[in-house]
């Protein structure tokens, strides 16, 4: 199937309120283009090269999202073209967003990414880390805290990513229930394309998904 049939067919399949991220890691601005013309309104990149590249030519019809690590050195470049960072994991990077978009005159809704496999390699903030983190930047004024993201396995059974959610989720319902000020709890981030209807199960009402639209990388 086409890229544009695959788009369609998902957006179909999502249940009302679940938001569709396409990850367009490695794809071409006419890739993502094709994903656009099929309804796609939330692009997810990476990399911030790849992001600023497709933006000259998909431009702000849609909105994008950056749902890779974030290098400090890059903050000033990423919040110029991002209308959304969904892997603040340090109150040093939090910072900066916010100096960085203070000096543009913009506020940065920013989701927190959650470590919930504790896996040493990967980003984020383990659970229990959580909650002092949004207390920590919940004071910045051009960022807002809009809610929680999660890698999970990208391989393997998709149940076996079920616990990692449902983690996930219960921070995020603990979050949500404290009504700190200036924060605004409604985005759960979760789930790829090998487990994304998993990650509904669990709560997501947003999922990132790139090789069910694109195809599988070569290699």
């Amino acid at each position: 199937m086409s890229i544009r049939e695959n788009v369609t067919q998902l957006l179909a399949e999502l249940p009302e309120g679940v938001q569709l991220v396409v990850a367009a890691k490695g794809k071409t601005p006419e890739e993502i283009l094709e994903a656009v013309g099929a309804g796609a309104r939330i692009i997810g990149e990476n990399y911030l090269q790849e992001a600023e590249r497709a933006f000259e030519v998909v431009g702000a019809r849609v909105e994008w999202h950056l749902i890779g690590h974030l290098q400090r050195n890059k903050v000033g470049r990423a919040v110029k073209l991002f209308d959304m960072i969904e892997t603040v994991d340090s109150s040093s990077l939090a910072r900066e967003i916010d100096k960085r978009c203070a000096q543009i005159g913009k506020t940065m809704p920013v989701l927190i990414e959650v470590n919930s496999g504790r896996e040493p390699q990967k980003s984020g903030v383990l659970p229990e880390g959580v909650e002092s983190l949004v207390r920590e930047i919940s004071a910045l004024p051009n960022i807002r805290v809009e809610g929680l993201m999660t890698m999970g396995p990208d391989v393997g059974d998709p149940e076996d990513a079920r616990p990692y959610f449902t983690e996930t989720k219960k921070v995020f319902d603990h979050l949500k229930g404290l009504g700190l000020p200036g924060i605004f709890i409604k985005h759960l981030s979760m789930g790829m394309t090998n487990s994304y209807r998993v990650a509904i199960e669990e709560g997501a009402n947003i999922v990132r998904i790139g090789s069910k639209i694109f195809g599988e990388s070569p290699g």
